[in-house]
């Protein structure tokens, strides 16, 4: 799962009962469907994140139809591949790659049926080992050799398994999916299931609306973020529009039901697993369970960070993705990150 990036708040009973009526009644506000206010600069209120200019790169696996995937590349160094969360897109580290480019090459992608990569053709099935059987190939189009590896919620499940083919040089997971009980990943489905269908609801208008007003801002990213005042109304917007529109979005959460979704370790690869605190949506206890399966693992808890650490504390991450990315004889095998 995971990953994803549902904005609604759990809200202070902290239940899905009432994620609903925070959202029903963020709906019922005049001001959502109020025609835009005139002013000399145009529309008042009215937030447009344009998608950026984005390169394509396809991957043909052995049997296999080929996969196509949008990305950025910018930067001098190593190769580190960044992978989003459910819902997301590229986007989502825009806060962090600015702090890694003058010391690695920063691949950003989108992964298919999200942000600007098409969705996966209905010959390519949607489980983990064919993700890294695909991603593997698009890997060898783009000319990276076992590139360090950073993911996020459900894109730090897949670096793991990346890193299990002996396809990452290294590998970074943020709050990686997977490590639930069944409980809990009832519950981390049932709340990402209700902000996809209540964004589904809003027009642009009303979506923008939202984002440039800080109480619904509160509600909306109250599950994702340790430090929801932190999030400009442009990038909640953006959040927003992205869940709302991926069109692998509850394919994505069905392959997200199968069983052990990670099992065994990674021996023979550098892993750090960062955590955040006030994770709300996958609670850091999981983080535990992550480390126990990989004993060899690096745990760094991420203080005053939510499920999506990437806004709430991007020069933290950056120092985090720096030091596990470093050139192996040089790695500092801390405990913990400040």
């Amino acid at each position: 799962m995971a990953w994803i990036s549902a904005l609604l708040s759990v809200g202070r009973s902290g239940g899905v009962t009432q994620v609903g009526a925070d959202l029903r009644a963020l709906l019922s506000w005049p001001m959502l469907w109020r025609e835009p206010t005139p002013t000399q600069d145009g529309e008042r209120g009215h937030v447009v994140v344009k998608p950026r200019a984005a390169w394509f790169v396809q991957g043909r696996a052995a049997d296999l139809d080929p996969v196509t995937v949008a990305y950025e590349r910018q930067g001098t160094g190593e190769a580190v591949v960044l992978l989003h969360g459910l819902g997301c897109h590229r986007q989502a580290w825009d806060a962090v790659v600015p702090l890694l480019t003058g010391r690695r090459e920063i691949i950003a992608m989108d992964l298919p049926g999200f942000g600007q990569s098409p969705d996966l053709d209905r010959g390519v099935p949607r489980d983990l080992e064919t993700a890294v059987a695909w991603l593997g190939s698009v890997f060898t189009a783009l000319g990276v050799e076992r590139p360090h590896v950073v993911g996020h919620s459900l894109g730090g499940l897949i670096a793991l398994r990346l890193g299990q083919a002996g396809l990452a040089r290294s590998v970074t997971a943020l709050a990686p999916a997977g490590f639930w009980t069944p409980a809990e990943r009832r519950y981390a489905y049932a709340l990402l299931t209700a902000a996809h269908q209540g964004v589904r609801l809003l027009p642009d208008r009303a979506l923008e609306a939202l984002a440039d007003t800080a109480a619904a801002r509160a509600v909306l990213t109250g599950t994702l973020y340790g430090q929801a005042s932190l999030c400009p109304p442009h990038a909640v917007a953006s959040a927003l529009r992205m869940l709302r529109d991926s069109a692998a979005f509850q394919a994505t959460l069905r392959a997200g039901r199968a069983p052990h979704l990670f099992a065994g370790d990674i021996p023979d690869v550098p892993v750090t697993i960062a955590w955040g605190t006030r994770d709300r949506l996958l609670p850091p206890k999981q983080a535990a369970r992550a480390q126990a399966m990989i004993p060899g693992a690096r745990l760094v808890p991420l203080p005053d960070c939510g499920h999506v650490p990437m806004l709430d504390a991007p020069e933290l991450l950056a120092r985090v993705i720096l030091q596990a990315t470093a050139p192996q004889p040089t790695r500092r095998m801390a405990t913990d990150e400040r």
